[in-house]
């Protein structure tokens, strides 16, 4: 989510389009154009020789639903309520800013898929996949299932997962929504039922309107908010042998994949009756333990509850924190080998009715008069007694990259983007600009310090996974261009000094392709003597000129993180959120 592009001298040169290596590797016609109106749609056989084929366009902006497949027969009551939905949004909450209106919104690879992708062969066109990534790389991201008649934001998407399935050298592409409760009961009405939560309530009058429906359709029968509301729609985590789809604002579904490399939903997770309501889309696996980290935030005291679960899985006793004393967003966090670290930043729930009435907007707004937070708990803590909390001006987080302890466990060091603009998180993603910066934080006095690492403008970053929670060297981000765009992946060196520029190397995707989120594998992950960085950056790319998406494989120690391997994909993968990488051994337990 981020903004303003900065460049220096000493980064790594940019690739020209002539040396792209996606230029390169692109020998494909256009496959798709995407705007408002129109979408474009094809499979790639990998042993079809006729690329040229073309199908004929789709208009989607006057459909409820994907025109590839029949809507389900509406009942009476769903389209009288569909009715006074249309009454809503042409009347009262029409989609009048560009962050909720679906035409920008979902206007070029933001455009969602119009149906499901069972496992399909894809085509190695550079290089090969090393052994190392025999598993899957299964990326979460938002599409929804009925193309929004009204409001809409980018949060708001049903999720979908995207897989790879890598064995001995050869790929295939599976991708398929996760059947949420919010899925099935709209897949078998045939039309969206419950209403959109970062675009559906913009101001009081349209907070009655779409609540006093909402509420009609549960006291009729059409849904029960007590089985879930959540999309799953934002990252994925692997923990206790088995893997989730996450959104924060309900429980973990668990998934698998199956030998073929599809993708079945298990089901809505509360792990014996111990979790309720929800639960952060970004716990925290500690690599040496086994243990996992979360906690769930809302808008009613306690506004942060901290939890965690054993190596079995067992889920142990709720931390309330009562000391958080405003409704935060609290989007991730961070942990140590002692503490876990929360970030009580300026954006929260807007918490004065008349705001409301007279500005209107999103109930989510920022707080420009509140100072931001860092709260430091122990990670093993029975309550919140021992919380410190320490005031850092101008430090706003979404996401937190990592951190560790120094000085036998009396200071702690956070790396995270900081959002300079915080208040276009939700509205204007384009005008924000994260800038990574390194925190620390003396427990003992409470003195903090701080510095940025780089000037660019990067957000989404990851480490090497196995050194979560422990001093790191080197972070993987992804490049801002801006925000929601990315358009290239930086490797920054975190252990140089304060006045040093820290990336070390660059890859750029070149005009018109953007990719996501990366994500370090490491080539030998039970060598306990192999280097930080000794593996490789995944994620997918789409070329927005040729139309098509690639699986791309980066050797991590190239000072260019050197393309070893391009992987054509069967059909596009749209832009999306978090993602990870199951290897091989684990895919088996599930």
């Amino acid at each position: 989510m981020d903004s303003v592009s900065s460049s220096s001298s000493s980064f790594i040169s940019t690739f020209s389009l002539h040396h792209s290596p996606l230029r390169r590797l692109s020998s494909s016609p256009r496959l798709l154009r995407i705007n408002s109106a129109v979408v474009e749609e094809r499979i790639t056989n990998p042993n079809d020789s006729n690329d040229h084929r073309r199908i004929k366009p789709k208009t989607l902006h006057k459909s409820l639903s994907s025109p590839t497949k029949p809507r389900p027969q509406m009942n009476l009551a769903t389209a009288l309520f569909t009715t006074v939905e249309d009454v809503i949004n042409t009347f009262i909450d029409p989609p009048s800013r560009p962050s909720v209106d679906p035409k920008h919104v979902l206007s070029d690879n933001f455009a969602p898929v119009l149906d499901e992708l069972p496992p399909t062969d894809c085509e190695i066109i550079h290089g090969s996949l090393p052994p190392s990534l025999n598993g899957a790389y299964i990326r979460n991201g938002p599409n929804p299932q009925f193309l929004p008649r009204g409001p809409y934001h980018l949060f708001d998407g049903d999720g979908m997962l995207h897989a790879i399935r890598i064995h001995n050298g050869k790929a295939t592409l599976c991708s398929r929504y996760v059947k949420t409760y919010k899925y099935n009961v709209e897949k078998q009405n045939g039309a969206p039922v419950l209403p959109n939560v970062f675009s559906g309530f913009n101001g009081v009058t349209a907070s009655v309107a779409r609540g006093a429906l909402s509420a009609v359709r549960v006291l009729t029968g059409q849904f029960n908010p007590v089985n879930g509301i959540g999309l799953a729609n934002t990252s994925l985590a692997f923990f206790s042998n088995r893997l989730f789809a996450l959104g924060e604002s309900d429980l973990p579904y668990a998934v698998r994949l199956t030998n073929n490399g599809d993708i079945e939903t298990i089901g809505r997770c509360d792990f014996d009756g111990k979790l309720s309501m929800s639960m952060t889309a970004h716990p925290k696996t500690d690599p040496i333990t086994g243990e996992t980290f979360a906690f769930r935030y809302g808008p009613v005291p306690p506004f942060l509850t901290y939890f965690r679960f054993d190596s079995a899985g067992k889920k142990q006793r709720d931390v309330p924190v009562f000391s958080m004393t405003s409704p935060s967003f609290l989007h991730d966090f961070a942990i140590t080998e002692r503490n876990a670290i929360f970030a009580e930043i300026q954006l929260g729930m807007r918490t004065n009715p008349m705001d409301l009435v007279l500005e209107g907007g999103s109930p989510v707004g920022a707080d420009k008069g509140k100072t931001p937070r860092l709260g430091v708990i122990p990670k093993y803590a029975g309550d919140e007694s021992e919380m410190k909390w320490f005031e850092i001006p101008g430090f706003n987080i979404i996401h937190a990259i990592n951190a560790w302890d120094e000085d036998d466990g009396n200071a702690v060091v956070l790396i995270a983007p900081n959002i300079m603009s915080i208040e276009h998180t939700l509205e204007r993603m384009d005008l924000v600009h994260a800038l990574v910066e390194k925190v620390r934080i003396d427990l003992v006095t409470g003195i903090v310090s701080r510095h940025p690492i780089s000037a660019r403008n990067l957000d989404f970053a990851v480490i090497n996974p196995a050194l979560l929670g422990r001093q790191s060297k080197y972070v993987y981000a992804a490049i801002g261009d801006p925000m929601p765009k990315i358009s290239g992946v930086v490797k920054l060196d975190v252990s140089k000094g304060d006045r040093d520029d820290c990336t070390v190397a660059r890859r750029m995707y070149g005009p018109g392709c953007y990719g996501g989120e990366p994500f370090f594998v490491a080539k030998d992950p039970s060598n306990p003597e192999a280097e930080e960085d000794d593996g490789y950056v995944v994620t997918y790319v789409h070329d927005e000129v040729t139309g098509e998406s690639k699986f791309l494989v980066m050797d991590a120690k190239s000072p260019e993180l050197e393309i070893v391997a391009a992987v054509r994909l069967p059909r596009r993968v749209p832009y999306g959120f978090h993602g990870l990488f199951v290897k091989e051994s684990d895919l088996n337990k599930l």
